[in-house]
């Protein structure tokens, strides 16, 4: 045929809080943004939650993180870990093991 140059795809990348741990190798992540409100022109904070592979298993919640989008690796992940951005510090949002 011929060496034609192929296209590369900017996939978009987001950052935002681990919540939590959905599962093996998956994390929900929390991204929010602030958007002027139609009516009163001040800035509301939306939020929205995405799925995430962590291959893994090295977030924990509260850790701040990068994800880049990827193709479907399951019915609701289309989301790769790129990096961890932050170390959540130990003992905050931490659940307690045992109940005395």
């Amino acid at each position: 045929m011929g060496d034609k140059p192929v296209a590369v795809r900017h996939r978009s990348q987001e950052i935002g809080q681990v919540v939590s741990r959905a599962g093996n190798k998956t994390v929900v992540v929390s991204v929010s943004r602030q958007v002027p409100h139609p009516l009163y022109a001040r800035y509301v904070q939306r939020r929205k939650k995405f799925h995430v592979h962590d291959e893994k298993n090295e977030c924990q919640v509260g850790d701040w993180v990068r994800f880049a989008e990827c193709r479907p690796l399951s019915r609701r992940k289309r989301w790769r870990l790129r990096a961890i951005i932050q170390k959540a510090a130990p003992g905050s949002g931490a659940v307690p093991t045992e109940v005395v």
